[in-house]
């Protein structure tokens, strides 16, 4: 069972946020770990994940740098910023607060 997309593009930013923040990272680790953690509910195609990411880098909520191993392609890691910890914080607040109206709707 997967999920609905508008349920997902209104908590990608979240998800992102919060990951990103556990440490630096790049793209496709992002979309490896939310599929990991969503035991495969969620699975990320890069034209979902790459504009946030974009769109987040601009806002200045996260930064970015390129890393390249002594083998394999380059990697552009992505860290987030105080700013990108304030929204997170406020994402969180309000995904919490929306989890419990919701809950409260349904027992009527």
């Amino acid at each position: 069972m997967s999920f609905d997309k508008e349920l997902l593009r209104g908590t990608l930013e979240l998800m992102v946020l919060h990951l990103i923040d556990t440490g630096d990272t790049y793209g496709y680790a992002l979309t490896s770990r939310i599929s990991e953690l969503s035991e495969g509910r969620i699975d990320l195609k890069e034209g979902t994940l790459y504009p946030v990411l974009y769109r987040l880098e601009n806002e200045s909520m996260i930064e970015s740098s390129w890393s390249t191993p002594e083998r394999g392609v380059p990697r552009k890691y992505y860290r987030i910023t105080e700013k990108g910890r304030a929204r997170l914080s406020e994402l969180r607040q309000e995904w919490h607060a929306f989890v419990e109206c919701v809950k409260r709707v349904l027992r009527g």
